[in-house]
C-alpha cells in the first residue's frame, strides 16, 4: 500500500515535530543551550522534507530508529552550530564531558522514540489495511448488486418488446431432450418393483 501526498505530509510533520522537540529537549537536558528561532525552523523543515521522502510506505522499527537516529545527529550538529550549543560547563552529570552525555541523551531519546513511533506505525497501517480491504468488500458487493440491476432491468426491456406473431402449426421444433444434471437426485415417480 503506497502513501498519498497529503498522508506522507501529515505522516512527516508528526514525525518531525516528534523529532525536533525531542532534540531541543536531550540538547537542553545535557546541558545545552536553547534553540534560535531559525535553527527551529530550519532543523523542522529539513527532518519534514527528509521524512516526507520516507514516509512512502510502512517503515520497519530499525528503518525508523535509523531515521531518528541520523535526523538527531543532524539536529545535534545544527544546534551546535547555531549558537545554541553546550552551555560553558566542562564537564556533565557523573563527570562525563558535555558532549558525551549530549550524545548519550540523543541516542537514549531516539531509541526510545523510535520503538514507539514503530508501535505507532504499525498500528496505523494495520488500520489502513483493515479500512482497504473493508472498501474493496463494499464495491465488491456494489458491482455485484449492479450487475443484478442490469441484468433484471436488460430482462425487463427484452420482455417488452413487440410481441411475436405466433408460429405455424407445423412449424413447432420438438423439445430437445431433457439434459438430466450431474448431481441431481431423480426421486420422482412410482417406486421400481424387484422381479427375480
Amino acid at each position: 500500500m503506497r502513501a498519498t501526498l497529503s498522508f506522507r505530509l501529515l505522516r512527516s510533520a508528526s514525525f518531525s515535530a516528534v523529532c525536533v522537540l525531542l532534540a531541543v529537549g536531550a540538547h537542553r537536558f545535557a546541558g545545552g543551550g536553547g534553540p534560535t528561532p531559525a535553527a527551529l525552523l530550519t532543523g523542522m523543515l529539513t527532518v519534514t522534507a527528509g521524512a516526507a521522502v520516507a514516509a512512502g510506505r510502512e517503515r520497519s522499527p530499525q528503518a525508523i530508529i535509523g531515521l531518528l537516529v541520523g535526523a538527531q545527529a543532524f539536529l545535534h550538529v545544527l544546534l551546535d552550530l547555531t549558537g545554541s550549543g553546550a552551555a560553558s560547563y566542562p564537564t556533565w552529570h557523573g563527570g562525563l564531558t558535555a558532549q558525551t552525555g549530549m550524545f548519550t541523551a540523543h541516542l537514549t531519546a531516539a531509541l526510545l522514540t523510535g520503538l514507539w513511533l514503530s508501535r505507532g506505525e504499525e498500528a496505523l497501517w494495520s488500520v489502513l489495511r483493515a479500512a482497504g480491504a473493508r472498501a474493496v468488500r463494499c464495491l465488491r458487493a456494489v458491482a455485484v448488486l449492479a450487475r443484478a440491476l442490469l441484468a433484471l432491468w436488460g430482462a425487463d426491456l427484452a420482455g417488452t418488446g413487440r410481441p411475436r406473431p405466433p408460429a405455424a402449426p407445423g412449424s413447432m421444433r420438438a423439445p430437445r431432450a431433457a439434459v438430466v444434471l450431474r448431481h441431481a437426485v431423480v426421486r420422482r415417480g412410482p417406486p421400481l418393483l424387484l422381479v427375480s
